[in-house]
């Protein structure tokens, strides 16, 4: 019985409120969105980082005929300085490997690498990315120390990091990530706020009723517990529309900076179902958090 009355007080309360309850619903979507949105990302900068992060490398890029570098006389590297400089690397203790990569490996690599980019990999010939060694070191904080015992040397055009490019790519996603996550922090203070006056005119409405219920001895909390799971029930609703939005996200988001940005990693379906999950969760203690926070504030039930 008590819990038919409690269903009861709650469709009368929903019903009654429908319009703030159906701008409750909006608003909770679109800020559980944008915070799951925010998640989304991060786990795919999370996964990036992990995986680029075992793999970093220096390119020690060798003179090439077509080298924009002084030094290097518009001739090619001789392979005698191609074998001193690989001798002084493999004996260079920062160094953990050294690979050699002659023009037409570097250009189909290159070829693989941006293979979803057509129109940048037909503007690069072959024979455009000169040849070069490929250093993996044990730290790769210690990239200038290794940088500076080569740079300069015959035969060397320039030395570049890979750790730098990533930094650069890593920091345009946090951007989003945070921009995100901001304009999801608006959207939680404004769902807050309409919970709290949906609440406070749900119980306005009701106030026979609730008095009736306190004259006769009902608890604190039976009293209470209709308009918690008014707000929990709205946010609920709200988490549904917010994961069919970040599935949404995920397509037409997240697989397209995948496709665009080449350092990016896909991002499995089920980190996607986990953060759909714990949105949902945030969105419905968020509501129900606020209007058991609104009871005890202002209505002294």
């Amino acid at each position: 019985m008590r819990a038919q009355f409690v269903l009861q007080e709650i469709w009368i309360g929903l019903r009654r409120n429908l319009t703030m309850t159906i701008s409750l619903v909006i608003t909770v979507a679109i800020a559980m969105a944008l915070f799951g949105t925010g998640l989304l990302i991060k786990a795919q900068v999370d996964k990036s980082q992990s995986y680029w992060n075992d793999r970093i490398e220096v390119s020690i890029f060798l003179c090439a005929k077509t080298s924009s570098n002084t030094a290097c006389g518009k001739s090619d590297v001789t392979q005698q300085q191609r074998d001193e400089l690989k001798g002084q690397l493999e004996k260079n203790p920062q160094v953990a490997k050294v690979e050699y990569e002659n023009r037409d490996a570097a250009y189909k690599r290159f070829q693989q690498r941006f293979s979803n980019s057509p129109s940048f990999v037909n503007s690069t010939k072959p024979g455009d990315i000169p040849d070069s060694f490929r250093v993996q070191l044990k730290d790769p904080q210690r990239f200038e120390e290794v940088a500076k015992s080569v740079r300069g040397r015959p035969g060397v055009d320039q030395v570049i990091n890979e750790q730098d490019i990533l930094k650069k790519f890593f920091r345009i996603l946090d951007g989003l990530q945070w921009a995100a996550l901001v304009v999801a922090l608006i959207q939680v203070v404004a769902a807050v706020l309409l919970v709290g006056n949906t609440v406070r005119l749900s119980a306005f409405n009701r106030r026979r009723e609730t008095g009736i219920m306190r004259l006769v001895g009902a608890s604190n909390l039976y009293i209470q517990m209709p308009f918690i799971l008014e707000g929990a029930i709205a946010g609920l609703i709200g988490g549904v529309f917010a994961a069919f939005l970040l599935v949404g996200s995920k397509i037409f988001l997240i697989d397209r900076l995948q496709e665009s940005l080449q350092f990016a990693l896909e991002l499995g379906w089920g980190s996607v179902i986990g953060i759909i999950i714990f949105s949902m969760c945030v969105g419905v203690l968020l509501c129900a958090g606020a209007s058991f926070l609104t009871l005890r504030r202002y209505l002294k039930v």
